[in-house]
């Protein structure tokens, strides 16, 4: 079974992030930009929140606050659950399920390495199974020519 590693080495070194002072607007068009839905955000080298459409729709659309206006530190969700590269991807799935989040930031040492979606694990998890049985189709074509 694959690790969080393989997810990260598959998605390269890009990490999008935000700083908490900035505007929400700033951050939407970014993560449109990007085609994400989640950034990291970074204060000083350190990872301090994570800002999420769902942290938008909930806490500036519903509640008719101004993108313009808003400043992320105001939404954001402070307490960050982390991944370290070593966990296993289907640990890593019960976490993100447990707790209801679609986006994961990776962490060694400290330091923040990469973000993960649910959609990069689900993904992984599908490439090992068919991987799994592909081996088990080869085994036993095999044992059916003895």
């Amino acid at each position: 079974m694959s690790s969080i590693q393989d997810i990260c080495n598959q998605k390269g070194a890009d990490i999008w992030s935000i700083g908490p002072e900035q505007s929400v607007l700033d951050a939407i068009r970014l993560m449109d930009e990007k085609g994400i839905g989640a950034l990291a955000v970074i204060h000083e080298d350190e990872l301090v929140g994570i800002l999420s459409e769902r942290d938008y729709a909930r806490k500036v659309v519903l509640k008719g606050r101004s993108s313009n206006e808003t400043k992320i530190k105001e939404i954001m969700t402070r307490e960050v659950i982390f991944t370290q590269p070593d966990q296993g991807i289907k640990e890593c799935m019960a976490v993100m399920t447990k707790h209801r989040i679609r986006h994961l930031p990776v962490m060694e040492n400290g330091k923040l390495i990469s973000m993960i979606s649910l959609g990069d694990v689900v993904k992984e998890i599908i490439s090992d199974q068919e991987y799994q049985i592909e081996h088990l189709q080869h085994y036993v074509a095999w044992e059916e020519s003895y």
